[in-house]
């Protein structure tokens, strides 16, 4: 099956996710997001993959961000319908019973950083950059990125990376419990392979049920994830949005 936005390929274990917007430091776009989303599910029933490696083209960003200018002049409805579909392709990679394994290659930022917290593990190459970035448009994160960064790194560190759209280096996020590892980067893919063979050492089904374990310990009782869709979609209405968005575009400061 053939994509516009993204490139895969089998490697032993491994099927490997390449989001292939280079030129555009691979940023989210809705087409994008549901290629992702379609081969995610594909792959689950092929049983010789044991492991998803997904990272982006080139060496400067994982995926630095949703496209902006695609929901520049969104309403709260639209607003709320991206934000519900981009949950949706979040949980697809979270609920994968094949580990997912983000390859995070420089920038994860926005949309970007929400990708890489829905795959089960994420290692970082030293160029690696991380960040939250949406107050600055007027927006909150709308992919469940208030949600999975409180689960990684606690309410305190989340607030604080949230509030202020700090961008944190490697080291940072894996002083912070982000990352699994910090590697070179030309060893970021060797390293993931390592993972996807040691992955395959275990049993399958026994994989699988841990990542429903696991899983089922945050979706319970979380209502956040439904909060974050519905105030999303509402600051789409706000003129801070409106603002936000223009400054973005136009390459200037927000004045808020």
């Amino acid at each position: 099956m053939s994509y516009n936005n993204i490139v895969t390929h089998y490697e032993g274990h491994a099927f490997i996710i390449t989001i292939n917007r280079e030129n555009k430091l691979n940023a989210l776009n809705y087409e994008t997001l549901q290629e992702i989303k379609d081969v995610i599910l594909s792959v689950q029933e092929n049983n010789s993959v044991r492991g998803i490696i997904l990272t982006g083209a080139g060496t400067k960003a994982f995926a630095a961000g949703a496209d902006i200018s695609e929901f520049a002049e969104f309403d709260t409805i639209q607003g709320t319908k991206l934000s519900a579909e981009g949950h949706e392709v979040m949980n697809t990679i979270e609920q994968s019973t094949i580990p997912v394994i983000a390859a995070v290659n420089g920038f994860s930022l926005g949309g970007g950083c929400e990708l890489a917290m829905a795959c089960h593990i994420r290692i970082a190459s030293e160029n690696a950059k991380f960040g939250q970035p949406e107050v600055n448009l007027g927006i909150p994160p709308g992919y469940a990125g208030t949600q999975r960064l409180v689960q990684l790194i606690g309410k305190g560190k989340a607030l604080e990376m949230l509030l202020s759209a700090e961008i944190i280096n490697a080291q940072q996020a894996l002083s912070y419990g982000m990352v699994s590892k910090v590697v070179p980067i030309e060893q970021l893919h060797k390293t993931c392979m390592e993972l996807v063979n040691l992955y395959a050492s275990k049993s399958p089904s026994a994989i699988a049920m841990i990542i429903r374990c696991v899983n089922s310990h945050f979706e319970s009782t979380n209502p956040g994830f439904e909060k974050e869709i519905s105030e999303f979609g509402r600051a789409f209405g706000t003129k801070d949005f409106k603002e936000g968005t223009s400054a973005f575009i136009e390459k200037r400061k927000p004045n808020y």
